[in-house]
């Protein structure tokens, strides 16, 4: 798969690209992708959701009626789940949702993310740049000029740029990742993927092409 590369003024620089075709043009795995985004969310769950159980709940543990021959429900102190104030039956406790998933799994989901990209044209390459200093005004111009600027954006570097992460930082629908941190989850929320010239060799590096 061959791609022009652009400029940040959204020009034809006259050079070429080739995506990998193992990496983007590929038979896509839906199941993958699903476990992939799964486990992404369930990682950023913070799980310390909690309720009090009835050793927890203060209050007295003296029985407030006679156990039988009232017609309604046995309450043995003012803690008990039936009354309110009590505690909950089987309520929420800290837990763990992360979950294991292989890598092979992961990298076909990833795989199969940007396949499904590169199927409807939403994949960009950029020319090599950089932002002499932060400046968001400088990112929404970039925005401008590649016609991207109702869209979410997903801008793939090689290594992390501190000028232009803090420039895109205010900026709702883009998001600044380098190859390393490349999730599927950030691929399919994305409209739009850029990947900077430089990032297509450790792209191909990481799957180990």
């Amino acid at each position: 798969m061959e791609l022009n590369i652009i400029n940040i003024a959204g020009e034809d620089t006259g050079k070429k690209v080739t995506l990998n075709d193992s990496i983007f043009k590929i038979e896509p795995n839906d199941h993958a992708i699903y476990l992939d985004v799964k486990q992404y969310l369930a990682n950023k769950r913070q799980g310390t959701h909690k309720a009090k159980e009835k050793s927890e709940v203060s209050g007295s543990t003296r029985k407030l009626k006679r156990q039988k021959g009232t017609g309604t429900a046995r309450a043995g102190s003012i803690k008990s789940p039936l009354l309110r104030g009590g505690a909950r039956v089987f309520g929420p406790q800290p837990r763990d949702y992360s979950f294991k998933l292989n890598k092979k799994v992961k990298q076909l989901a990833r795989k199969s993310a940007l396949t499904y990209k590169a199927i409807d044209n939403n994949i960009k390459v950029l020319e090599n740049f950089n932002f002499d200093v932060p400046k968001t005004k400088e990112f929404v111009n970039l925005r401008n000029n590649l016609d991207v600027k109702d869209k979410k954006v997903l801008l793939v570097l090689s290594e992390q740029n501190k000028s232009i992460y803090l420039s895109s930082r205010n900026l709702e629908d883009v998001k600044v990742v380098t190859i390393s941190d490349l999730a599927t989850y950030d691929i399919m929320n994305a409209s739009v993927v850029l990947f900077v010239e430089n990032s297509i060799e450790p792209l191909n590096k990481m799957f180990r092409i």
